[in-house]
Formats: C-alpha cells, structure tokens, sequence
C-alpha cells in the first residue's frame, strides 16, 4: 500500500524535487502545497502518513504550520526542511515535535534513509492504534506481535476454554496479571468474579483466614462469620500472584482446595464446596524450591498443567516501540498530558536497554518522560537511561569511556560502580525506590542490598 506524503515549501521546484526523488525510491505518492495555508487546507481534505515542510515560508511558517499539525493531527509525522547548517532552527523544530530535519540543499541518499525512517513511525503508529482499538473489542490486554508473544496468545486461547489450573511464569514485569486477566476475559466464567491476591504482600497467618475465611471466635478479634476469598470467587476466577512465596503450611491447604474443591473455614468443622478456576503465577524457580524442600512436590504438579511461560522483554526487542507507543498514550491520557511522541534517539535507546524490570520498567521510564519532557515529544535528556550498549546476559558493556585502556583493576572497579548503578537502579525504578522490594527482586537480603547502596553512593528517593 502506497505511503501518502505531503510536500510543503513555498519553491515549487523544490516539491517537484522530492517528489522526483522520493516517488521512484520509495513505495509513495508525493502531495505538493505551496503555503502552510495551502498545506492545511490539503490536510482538511485527505489523511496523509508524512508532511515534509520547510521552515522558511512568508506569511505563516513551518513552525506554525508545525504546531498546527501537532494540535489537529498529534500522530502524524512530521520532517522540516531547513537551511544547511542552521542547527538551531532543527533543534527547534524537534523540540516542537518535528520527527527529524534535512538540510537543503539535500543528499539524496540520506533524504531516502530518513524519509524511509519516518514512514516506519508513520506505520508504527498507525499498528499502536489499530492494536488499542482491537482491545477495545478483546479482553486480552497484552500488547506484542513478536513471536514469543505469539506463542503466548495461542496458549492463553488454548487453556482459556477449560477450567484447567494454569501457571504463569515469567520475571517481573513481563505481565502475569495481565495474562491471568486474558484467560478469566475469554472463558465462560468471563461474567463472573475475578479475584487477584498478591500472596507475598500477605502475613502468611492472615493469607490463610484471607483464603478460606473464618468462623467467629476463631481467634481474637473475630467478631462474626466471614467468607474467605475463594468463596467470593465462587463460579468465577482466582488468581494467586507470586505463589512460589507461601509457606508450605498454606500449600497443603491449596493442594486440598485444587483435589477436593472444598475450603475449610477457620474454626469451622464443616468444609464449604466452591467451584472457581485457580490460576496462580510465579517468578520464582519452583523446581529450584521443591528441591531446598521449601516448596511441595504434589502442589506444583497440580499446578503445572498447563504452564504458560511468559518472554523476557529483552526477547522481544522488536514490540518495544509498539509498547512504548501504547503507554506513552495510555499515560498521557491518565496524567491529563497533552499527547506526546517519543523521539527517534529515545527510541533507539529502549531498543538497546536491557530492561531487567521488563515491561513495569520500560513503563516507569516513559511515566518519568512524560512528567519531564517540557514540550510534546521526549528525548533523551527526559527519560533516566544512559546511552551505552550493554548486555545483561553475562553482564557485560561495550563500553564507550576508553575501559579497555585503563589498568584491570582500575577498568573492573569502573565497571562494577557503572553496573551496580545500573542495575540496582533498574531494581530500585521498578520499586519506586522501596528497598525492601527491591532486595527481593535482586534475590538478597535488604541489608546486603543496603550496604550496596551506601557504597556506590545509590539514593533511593531518586527513584520514588
């Protein structure tokens, strides 16, 4: 399908020039107007997938033209033309939410590689919305078209019709809830309950009377008779987040409610007979666990039935910018924000981070640029990432500071500040700067994680 581009610039002969070079280079019909009057009017009239406009134009200019554009049609792309050389006027105009700028005269390789690159933001853009509007009509809430996520959306259709247990593993972040939410949305019991329990935020003696309720005078305070929340469940969904973190002595009574279908109230004699689909999910190694004996064998095969393994961000490089994009509007909208675009170096660095906190943090990322981006696009000086390669697997960095010249010690002391930097603030970004959560994510105790901290000169108020 042609890609519709509008030319702006009050030189005819400079139109018809990027139309003679980009129509034969490019799968597009080039739009000619000769005045940001002109420009508008064309706009009222037909959708376009690019304007290129230059600055310098009598009466109104590319800016205004620009700013235009930006109120009336915040999704479609824009590239200015400038005079060569004239820097300011092109940080300007990406500031003002142009996507990137050429310099006339223009070469001709370079105007096809951007142009190129304009036109897959263009698409990318267009795929974002065409994806929020099919949610609107699906109950799946996960965003993704690669092909881990693909496999991952066969699965969720393949246990959504049955009543099976299924389990949900995968890191922090990577959307357990989400998932759980989409198979409770496309079963039978979707017009039911759906009832989620974070087990690990949940004092294991009241996780218990929380689950299976209690009878009163079955210990103090208990005033009366209360339902627990898999009575509440009843005909409906419940969703047992970070199971690998309770204690066995409520696993036995799990394992009881998954082979009986029954709860037994505290200080009841009685068991109460519930029917509810049990999904849980885990980010823990449970096979790991069975064999420290802190989890029981029986329970995770009744479990695991059906697992769902849900991919690593950094597996699935290529949704990133659909994600992003899908957030960035979704945030804009609940911080009452004018909407914004993320800029094409922006983008290139979340291709290239490795997102330890996946998808929750690659979000608190993009929340922290729209909070500081001051005009409608966010770049890179908006958003707490630093601009270096690197690589989680091994934990290694291509590091651009001359690190291979210094001495080994020297060069290992650098990297090891830099990669703690790194990764306990990922860790820390995740957890809006809780450390007693950001231990458990990095598995240690809160005071080895607090003595990182004090020694690499960490402050977690940072990141709240």
């Amino acid at each position: 399908m042609k890609a519709n581009i509008l030319a702006v610039d009050d030189e005819k002969d400079m139109t018809r020039l990027l139309q003679r070079t980009l129509e034969p280079e490019i799968n597009c019909s080039v739009s000619m107007a000769f005045s940001a009057k002109m420009a508008l009017s064309i706009l009222a009239q037909e959708h376009f997938d690019l304007v290129i406009c230059d600055i310098r134009m009598p009466g109104m200019d590319g800016f205004e033209l620009l700013g235009h554009i930006k109120t009336n049609y915040p999704d479609l792309t824009v590239v200015m033309l400038t005079a060569f050389g004239n820097i300011e006027s092109a940080v300007k105009a990406i500031k003002k939410g142009a996507y990137d700028f050429i310099s006339k005269p223009f070469d001709q390789d370079e105007i096809i590689f951007k142009i190129k690159n304009a036109l897959e933001r263009s698409l990318l853009l267009k795929e974002n919305k065409r994806l929020l509007k099919e949610k609107e009509t699906s109950p799946s809430q996960l965003i993704g078209k690669s092909n881990p996520m693909q496999r991952v959306y066969d699965q969720i259709n393949l246990v959504a019709s049955s009543d099976i247990t299924v389990l949900i593993t995968g890191e922090s972040g990577t959307g357990k809830d989400l998932t759980a939410r989409s198979i409770h949305a496309l079963s039978p019991r979707k017009d039911k309950s759906f009832i989620p329990v974070n087990c690990p935020t949940i004092p294991e003696n009241i996780l218990e009377s929380e689950l299976f309720g209690y009878k009163k005078g079955a210990f103090t305070n208990a005033s009366r008779d209360r339902d627990g929340l898999f009575q509440e469940a009843d005909k409906g969904t419940i969703f047992l987040d970070e199971i690998g973190d309770i204690g066995t002595s409520i696993q036995t009574k799990l394992l009881r409610v998954l082979q009986e279908k029954e709860v037994k109230p505290l200080g009841d004699t009685k068991v109460v007979k519930v029917d509810v689909r049990i999904i849980a999910s885990t980010n823990r190694n449970l096979k790991q666990k069975i064999a420290n004996h802190e989890f029981r064998e029986d329970f995770f095969y009744r479990l695991n039935i059906l697992p769902i393994e849900l991919p690593p961000l950094r597996d699935r490089i290529t949704d990133i910018p659909i994600l992003a994009e899908h957030l960035v509007a979704k945030h804009c909208k609940k911080l009452k924000k004018e909407p914004k675009s993320i800029s094409r170096d922006v983008m290139d660095l979340l291709m290239k981070h490795p997102w330890p906190g996946n998808v929750r943090e690659l979000e608190n990322i993009l929340v922290q640029g729209i909070l500081y981006s001051k005009e409608n696009i966010i770049q890179l000086s908006d958003i707490p990432l630093k601009d270096v390669t690197q690589k989680m697997n091994g934990f290694t960095r291509m590091d651009s500071n001359g690190v291979a010249d210094l001495p080994y010690k020297e060069a290992k002391e650098k990297m090891l500040h830099e990669f703690n930097h790194d990764y306990i603030g990922a860790k820390l970004s995740v957890c809006n700067g809780n450390i007693t959560r950001a231990a458990k994510q990095c598995h240690m105790d809160r005071q080895a994680l607090q003595q990182l901290i004090k020694r690499f000169n960490i402050d977690p108020d940072h990141f709240r």
